[in-house]
């Protein structure tokens, strides 16, 4: 079984990866959630080319994989859960319980701490929210990121098959819960319960400062609730509300060049 996760991470990975983002984008464009302000086709080459860039950056920073390093704590025995010797159904269930717990804090830090505000704030200048949004987040913060899961992973001695399973399930959750997709909001007031949704996370991407630090988490909703930054609905409401920051509506922040170089530049929030 890990020999085959480790043989096809790349081909499960992008398939996953690929298959989401076009069920995302379908159900957009048929029933769409608010009104773009902005052109699609800026928008999404520029969010595809940071992707692109920044897939291309982990390759290069971390040639093996959080799957293949997994991998090898699990034969060497290393990590906590390999330690007290779990088992690998109960060690994964409880490993992306534990992952999505650091996410969560880790998104809190990254919008409290000032260094990291302002690798993190370049995910927020976008000036509408879809399922491109999911994933534009600055190269830096991106490895940042990775380092941390790698230490996570190594701490804990985490199964490979769950490691591949979060950051699949992590890729299509920030897929869906970015989407600008209509969800009844009876639904919603079920699957809350259980995923953070759209309407849900939208709230986070709020130009008002409370609303921008609120909603912080990616796959369960727990954690919000939890640790007391949940915020149900936005004060504007869904349609009115604005999204992005407000020291960036220039549609410049938009475009590659200057995505990258937002944490470099004075202008606080």
């Amino acid at each position: 079984m890990n020999m085959f996760i480790l043989d096809n991470e790349i081909v499960i990975r992008l398939g996953f990866f690929l298959g989401f983002l076009i069920i995302m984008a379908s159900w957009e464009t048929i029933a769409p959630r608010r009104t773009m302000s902005m052109p699609r086709v800026t928008r999404w080459v520029n969010n595809f080319l940071i992707t692109i860039l920044n897939s291309v950056a982990i390759k290069f920073a971390f040639p093996a994989t959080a799957t293949m390093l997994a991998l090898d704590f699990e034969m060497k025995g290393y990590g906590i859960l390999n330690i007290i010797k779990t088992s690998s159904l109960f060690g994964g269930l409880l490993a992306v319980v534990i992952f999505d717990l650091a996410i969560y804090t880790q998104h809190v830090a990254f919008h409290r701490v000032p260094i990291f505000w302002r690798l993190h704030r370049m995910h927020h200048i976008d000036l509408d929210i879809d399922v491109t949004t999911g994933a534009r987040f600055h190269t830096l913060e991106i490895l940042l990121s990775m380092a941390i899961k790698m230490g996570i992973i190594a701490l804990i001695g985490a199964p490979a098959w769950s490691v591949l399973t979060f950051e699949i399930l992590l890729n299509a959750t920030s897929m869906f819960n970015h989407g600008n997709v209509l969800i009844n909001p009876s639904i919603d007031h079920i699957l809350r319960l259980l995923l953070v949704t759209p309407d849900m996370h939208r709230v986070h991407h709020s130009v008002i400062i409370r609303e921008t630090n609120s909603n912080y988490g990616f796959n369960f909703p727990w954690w919000d609730r939890l640790f007391g930054t949940y915020i149900d609905q936005p004060l504007r409401g869904h349609d009115a509300m604005t999204v992005g920051l407000a020291n960036y509506r220039n549609r410049k922040f938009l475009t590659l060049p200057w995505m990258l170089a937002v944490p470099f530049l004075s202008k606080e929030r």
